[in-house]
């Protein structure tokens, strides 16, 4: 069974236990067992009515016994005296014998086409397993099929908001960016005792540091910088900074003499590395 999102996911072997007694509450069903399919191999985890431990915890593979046979079908599978049963094989005699089980229905529930769990519903005499209790199991088998379908797409769902919300992360950079360049931006009109403030919380997006190597911008250059990150030409840097052009042209020129690069995109990569700016 898939185990993401433990926190989230029922446990299914208590959607099992319900049914089984649901159908012993409803079909006066004497002996009722099942569990999930792991790998080929069912393992009996859940019963009702059983007087022996032999049944409890037994695996049963795919193939192998009545249940193993049903599993590999992918539909229901009878039998009326089991300890006499050709159809079957019988690698499970001890434990099932041992319960005095004579009459025995196996019930596959299936997801997708697979056996997911199994479901049994036993007589100790050798009347034929039939009628409204065996509705009962198979109408148990589809409510479990249709849980698991459901449980599976619940997960299926949260992996891929999971997996939206990393990426989201990843281009959340950009958005990192404007709201960098927007608190500096903010900063150039704010009253002065804000201003530094307002210069110290950009830089917390960008665990700006004191790094002896790493050249020292104005903060007007940083804004330029900022603006230049998020893909405006000089003149509409210009424009958000209440600058002219050309002082902005300046303000490019004295930075990439700081960086040593020689181009604005240069300059916006570096001082990216040096986290000057997101």
């Amino acid at each position: 069974m898939s185990a993401v999102s433990p926190l989230l996911r029922p446990r299914d072997g208590d959607a099992l236990r319900a049914e089984l007694r649901r159908v012993a509450a409803l079909g006066g069903v004497p002996v009722l067992f099942g569990g999930e399919v792991h790998e080929d191999t069912l393992l009996i985890s859940e019963y009702h009515g059983l007087r022996t431990g032999g049944l409890r915890g037994l695996a049963v593979r795919s193939n192998s016994g009545l249940g193993g046979a049903s599993m590999v079908a992918g539909r229901p599978l009878a039998v009326a005296d089991y300890r006499n049963a050709a159809s079957i094989t019988h690698d499970y005699d001890g434990p099932v014998l041992s319960e005095g089980i004579q009459s025995v229905l196996a019930v596959p529930v299936l997801v997708d086409g697979r056996a997911r769990a199994m479901l049994y519903g036993a007589y100790r005499t050798g009347a034929p397993f039939g009628g409204r209790a065996a509705d009962l199991v198979v109408e148990s088998a589809r409510r479990l099929s249709e849980e698991f379908r459901i449980r599976d797409e619940v997960d299926r769902r949260l992996r891929l908001r999971e997996a939206h919300q990393v990426n989201a992360g990843q281009v959340g950079a950009e958005q990192i960016r404007e709201v960098h360049a927007e608190l500096r931006l903010l900063a150039v009109t704010a009253p002065p005792e804000l201003q530094d403030r307002l210069r110290a919380l950009a830089d917390t997006l960008i665990g700006a540091t004191d790094d002896a190597e790493t050249p020292v911008l104005t903060p007007r250059e940083l804004d330029v910088l900022g603006q230049v990150a998020l893909g405006c030409t000089n003149t509409e840097a210009a424009q958000r900074l209440s600058l002219k052009t050309e002082t902005v042209k300046s303000y490019l020129r004295s930075a990439a003499t700081k960086l040593g690069t020689h181009t604005r995109y240069e300059s916006v990569s570096k001082a990216r590395r040096l986290r000057l700016i997101p």
